[in-house]
């Protein structure tokens, strides 16, 4: 009778305990899911610029091929770069038609504020 009684006593000091291991459940899960959704939209954010970058050199490297001079080749990779949501932060032509470029692109990251992606590329003939 004694046990049964300590077991009724140890059930009732335990009651709602299930709520509040639940409760520290969803906020652990919360948190998880705010991450990853953080982690994608910076990994969204370096894509984008790795595009502009790539994209930005093989536009200003075609450029350089057609003789229209670095001015030109750099203005074709700025140009690309904006279409692709970046913009251009170095443009520097080499030998033999070669074009190296940098870029920026936004990485909103909501409450957090925006960070920039980087990225460079090279273009040209072999």
């Amino acid at each position: 009778m004694f046990r049964a009684r300590a077991v009724r006593e140890r059930a009732h000091r335990e009651r709602g305990s299930g709520t509040v291991l639940m409760v520290g459940l969803v906020a652990a899960l919360m948190v998880v899911a705010l991450a990853t959704a953080l982690l994608a939209a910076a990994l969204a954010a370096a894509g984008r610029a790795r595009a502009a970058a790539d994209l930005g050199a093989l536009a200003g490297a075609q450029a350089l091929i057609d003789g229209l001079g670095p001015a030109a080749a750099c203005a074709a990779a700025a140009g690309v770069a904006a279409e692709n949501g970046a913009t251009l932060t170095d443009c520097s032509p080499g030998r033999e038609g070669r074009l190296a470029v940098r870029v920026q692109a936004p990485a909103p990251l909501g409450r957090l504020g925006a960070r920039t992606a980087c990225a460079g590329a090279e273009a040209g003939p072999p």
